[in-house]
Formats: structure tokens, sequence, C-alpha cells
């Protein structure tokens, strides 16, 4: 038994330093993960602070005019004002690219005092097209918060009925926690398939694999082999994804972070079986190509992978739970962002065992030495 440990950790050294031999390699599995980690975090990464690109154009010249519109020029974390508008023509065009939300029209009135007025008054118009309806909305109603403090300052009214907002203790995800669970799952799902389903060919093709059959080495343990060199690079890989993403764009992971690498490698164990299962019936790339991307390509859309599936159809979030890569995006949102345990995860592990099951006996049944 030792003799053929032996033979799976020599090939696990073989097949880690043939990784970090190979460029192209290292920056699919690698580097290609992080750079959808960087365009994903750029445009939902701290998504849960609402802010407004808006135009501000001040007609009046009363002194509480510009007072108004210097006050939400500072408020630069809600509203993000476009200083070089100066006109409605030009707001208009902008506004028709989508480059700004809406465009704050303070007229010439606004802040003048009537003669029959014990204080001054005015009415803002926010401008805004057909597709930014809903964010002219919102901008309205935060207008209108604000118009409340500054009334409250000239007349004194007693409020009936009132609103008061409370914080519950539990913790929700934001996009971008839903996102780069789904990053992970993305990696996963190319250094499981895509790597022996490159590899495997094109050992064939060399004559490689031939050559090994000829030799005592048993198919469990070249499969074993590959397994654990999958599962070391798998590790490193997430932890510069974590890393990137706790520094960068302010993850926080709440869950024990061994759980969520023990769930990462059952994993990569799971969806290498596949990568394993197309590369070792494959005779070339050719084969392998077509059957390769027929099965990632459901995995990848509808799994959760780029957005949360409870967005889909309940028909359709009922046929994609049991998709083999869904239980593994499920589980690694759950521990790192809510903080659940292995104990917790039980629908997602009976999923996981009985996936990885029917997917080995496959890739046992169908594997080729040539």
């Amino acid at each position: 038994m030792n003799r053929k440990l032996y033979t799976v950790r020599t090939f696990v050294k073989i097949s880690s330093r043939r990784f970090f031999r190979d460029k192209a390699a290292i920056f699919w599995t690698v580097a290609f993960p992080l750079v959808f980690l960087f365009v994903f975090g750029g445009i939902f990464g701290k998504s849960s602070d609402v802010s407004f690109k808006v135009a501000i154009l001040n007609q009046s010249d009363s002194v509480v005019a510009q007072q108004f519109a210097k006050q939400i020029k500072q408020q630069d974390k809600l509203f993000k004002v476009s200083d070089d508008i100066k006109d409605l023509k030009t707001a208009n065009e902008k506004m028709g690219r989508g480059e700004i939300d809406a465009t704050i029209v303070l007229p010439e009135s606004f802040g003048q005092q009537k003669a029959d007025q014990k204080h001054p008054s005015g009415q803002a118009i926010i401008r805004y097209t057909q597709n930014s309806q809903q964010a002219a909305q919102t901008l309205s109603s935060v207008l209108d918060a604000e118009f409340k403090g500054i009334n409250s300052k000239y007349v004194s009214t007693d409020m009936p009925f009132t609103v008061k907002a409370e914080q519950s203790n539990e913790r929700s995800l934001s996009t971008f926690d839903y996102t780069f669970a789904g990053l992970l799952g993305f990696s996963i799902l190319g250094l499981g398939i895509f790597g022996p389903m490159n590899v495997f060919p094109e050992l064939k093709k060399q004559g490689i694999l031939r050559r090994l059959h000829t030799t005592p080495l048993r198919v469990w343990q070249y499969f074993l082999s590959t397994m654990v060199s999958q599962a070391f690079i798998g590790l490193i890989t997430m932890a510069v994804m974590f890393i990137v993403a706790m520094t960068v764009f302010d993850l926080n992971v709440v869950g024990n972070l061994l759980a969520l690498a023990l769930w990462i490698v059952l994993g990569i164990t799971m969806i290498l079986g596949i990568g394993l299962s197309i590369g070792g019936w494959a005779a070339n790339e050719r084969q392998a190509a077509p059957i390769g991307n027929l099965v990632t390509f459901p995995m990848m859309f509808l799994s959760g992978t780029f957005f949360p599936r409870f967005l889909m159809p309940e028909w359709l979030q009922n046929i994609t739970a049991y998709i083999p890569l869904t239980p593994v995006i499920d589980g690694i949102r759950l521990i790192a962002t809510e903080g659940k345990s292995l104990i917790d995860l039980g629908p997602q592990l009976l999923l996981i065992v009985g996936w990885t099951i029917v997917i080995y006996i496959i890739a046992f049944r169908t594997f080729r030495w040539e």
C-alpha cells in the first residue's frame, strides 16, 4: 500500500510541477479569474452605497438657491455632480446617452421671497428620461427629505404620523457577495473541467498515457494524484482571489476559513470528475471541446455564477438547484457570508456526494489511455 501511495505522491509532484511551468495554464487558472474579479468588483463592489449622477442648473440668483446647490455638491457620496454641464441642451444629451441619471433645475423664482410671504419659497424640477424613471423617483424622495429639513427652519409643523427605521441583527448579502461566490465557482469550473480536458488529449497525442499504461500505474492512482494536485492548485487560486477581494473590494468573510477550504476542495473534486470523464474519453481536442462546452455553459449561466438564482422563475430555480455546480456556489455563499457550518449544509453536501459518485463512475468507465 505504501508503494501505491508513493506512486500517487510522485505523480502529484509531476502534475504540480507541470502546472507551474506552464505559463498559459497559470494565466487561465489564476490570472483570468482575477480579471473577472476586478471587472465585476468594479461594477458591483461597494454597491450598497446609493448614489446619483446628476447635473445642477441653477437659474436663480437667490442666496437660498446658491446655498442649496452648494449643499448638494458637498454630499459627494450621494450626489455625483457633473460640473461641466451648463445648459439644458447638454444635460439632455448626456441623459440620453445615460451618462447622468437626472438634471436638477432651480428656476429663477427658486429661493425668492414673495410680498405676501414671510419666508422664501420655490420648486426644484427634476428632469429625467424614460429609461431613468426609477432613479428619478428615488431622487425625488431624497430631495423631498432635503427640503423637509430646510422647511423646518422656516415653518414648524406637527407630524401626527411618522416612520422609524430599525436595523435588524441579520446581515444581508450584497450584490458583490453573490458575484464573488459565483466567481469562485467559475474558477472551480475552469480548473476542474478545462484542465484535464486540455491536458489528457495532449498527453494521448504525445503517447505519454500509452507508455504509462505499460507500467503498474492504475487508473485510480492517476485520478487520485490529479485530484490532489488540482485541489492544491485550486486552494492557492482561491486564496489569491480572497485576498484581493478582501483588500480591494472590502469583502467580509464571516465564516470559518477551514470549513470554507474543505468545501472548496469537495467542489473541486466533484467538478474535476467531469473533466476527467471528458478528457479521459476524448481522443483529441476536437472531441473534447464540444462536449466540454455543452457541459460547462449550462452550469456557468444557471448555477448562480454571475447573478443570483432567485432572479430566475421559480420553476427554473427548482431545476437548477440540482445542477452540480449549484450546491458548490450556494455552500461558498452560506459559509463565507452567513457563517454557516458544514453541518448546516446537509442538502448541498448530499447533492455533492451524490454527483461525485455518479461522475466518477462515469469517469472510470470512459477513461482511455490512448
